[in-house]
């Protein structure tokens, strides 16, 4: 693998740090507050291909690769981790899903408007009594002449509420069968699909987040992804690149917390003289450079491996494991480095602290991770 930076990783990096300036930035402490899904900004992501990043041009994307996608979810992470989180949310698993596994026919209805960000995409596989369990859902979805008549709910939904079409995953066998669940695609409107409670969130507080009701929600045949019963594995194979996109969100909030703590401990005296000159705040700052360039590493080496169409469980599992502790264990010591201004919302310590540790715990928990990676070694 060649660590060089290409033309358009550049490209992409500068251009999401302009668009954060101008569009993010003056607001993300009210958004974060107030927890308002600022869905006019998914828009314009949308207008600048970043809402399509992986979807080939054919169906209305940008046409780039997995190395481009950990790009920009990471210099997006740098400045809001609910931007990027929604970002990721959108890209990896709604359009990811139908990306990899739908038919010609429901990729060209659908990914035209994911892609360019007029449509919002949600996903929904996690249920109330079944998180890292997802074989034992509880969501059904019964053959009645040409519809399936889904009953059930899903929790913990990036876009549950604002999402214009959702890939949800229901039960159409029996409970624990890997091959008892299918995919379908439900659009918003559809009688007896509705959003439920929002959740009030520690942090990635303007990434809403809400349950998905069905109620009798009738849903054509022809809305079912791939073969029936072949759902939750297509969701394992849609987690793997997903997990590299939270390696990527994972890097980006390490980042932007280690680059503030930094410029802080040059500017604050104590001593008369930066605290960055103490052995104590410097090695701080080494050890969490250290750990960023190791979980960069592991990122970025999944991402490749992707873009050339190897398999990557093991890899994308490793990647999101570390990036997501690193990314906790640097907000820490990033609040530690400001000390008592760390602890108010005039810096912007605390809402890296707030915000790296949901991904220790979306989209797989790190105790899920390292059963993955286990069960990878031990085959």
């Amino acid at each position: 693998m060649e660590l060089v930076t290409t033309e358009n990783q550049t490209m992409i990096a500068q251009m999401v740090r302009d668009f954060g300036a101008q569009y993010i930035k003056p607001h993300m402490m009210r958004w974060d507050e107030t927890q308002e899904f600022p869905i006019e900004v998914f828009h314009k992501l949308g207008e600048l291909g970043l809402m399509g990043v992986l979807v080939p041009q054919e169906y209305g994307g940008a046409g780039f690769g997995y190395v481009e996608y950990v790009t920009a979810i990471a210099e997006l992470a740098k400045i809001d981790g609910s931007i990027g989180l929604s970002m990721a949310a959108h890209n990896s698993l709604c359009t990811g899903h139908i990306l990899q596994h739908a038919s010609e026919e429901q990729k060209h209805k659908y990914l035209p408007k994911l892609a360019s960000g007029e449509w919002i995409g949600a996903w929904g596989l996690t249920e109330p009594n079944t998180g890292s369990d997802a074989g034992n859902m509880r969501t059904t979805a019964v053959l009645d002449g040409d519809d399936y008549v889904l009953n059930g709910a899903k929790n913990f939904i990036t876009h549950g509420k604002s999402g214009n079409v959702a890939v949800v995953i229901a039960r159409t066998g029996e409970v624990g069968d890997s091959r008892g669940m299918t995919a379908f695609i439900i659009e918003r409107g559809t009688p007896g699909f509705e959003a439920g409670r929002k959740e009030d969130k520690l942090g990635m507080r303007a990434s809403e987040t809400t349950e998905l009701i069905f109620t009798d929600c009738r849903v054509p045949k022809e809305n079912v992804i791939g073969q029936v019963g072949d759902g939750f594995v297509q969701a394992l194979k849609v987690l793997d690149g997903g997990r590299i996109s939270i390696a990527a969100l994972s890097l980006g909030i390490a980042q932007g917390a280690y680059e503030a703590a930094l410029q802080y401990s040059k500017e604050r005296q104590q001593f008369n003289q930066p605290i960055s000159n103490f052995q104590g705040i410097s090695f701080k700052l080494a050890d969490m450079a250290t750990e960023i360039e190791a979980a960069s590493l592991l990122t970025y080496r999944a991402a490749d491996m992707k873009d050339r169409g190897l398999n990557v469980n093991l890899e994308s599992a490793m990647a999101k494991l570390y990036a997501s502790e690193v990314s906790v264990r640097v907000a820490n010591e990033g609040v530690q480095i400001f000390g008592g201004y760390g602890y108010t919302k005039d810096y912007p310590a605390e809402k890296y602290y707030r915000d790296a540790k949901l991904c220790t715990i979306g989209e797989g928990t790190s105790e899920i991770q390292k059963l993955v990676i286990a069960r990878a070694l031990l085959k």
